[in-house]
């Protein structure tokens, strides 16, 4: 799976702006998210559409990000990801 193109990331770019303010994210780059110092969050695009992958520890889990349920959940898992 491919990085998300900017076409990619301006149609999910109002999901963008709900992750932009969230305390300690730093973007990078475009749709390209650090915390800490530590890769955070990116996404992904392929035929099946866009999928975001969030650093939950050990590892990525990547989250499908194609719809405004799927926005919710992704930002919910990011609530519960950086909550202190």
């Amino acid at each position: 799976m491919k990085h998300a193109t900017s076409a990619a990331l301006g149609s999910i770019s109002e999901l963008l702006d709900q992750i932009k303010p969230k305390d300690g994210l730093v973007e990078k780059k475009p749709g390209i998210f650090y915390r800490k110092s530590k890769s955070f969050l990116h996404f992904h695009e392929d035929p099946a559409g866009l999928f975001a992958d969030l650093n939950a520890g050990a590892d990525f889990k990547r989250y499908p990000a194609n719809s405004r349920h799927e926005w919710k959940v992704l930002l919910a898992a990011i609530d519960q990801t950086i909550k202190p």
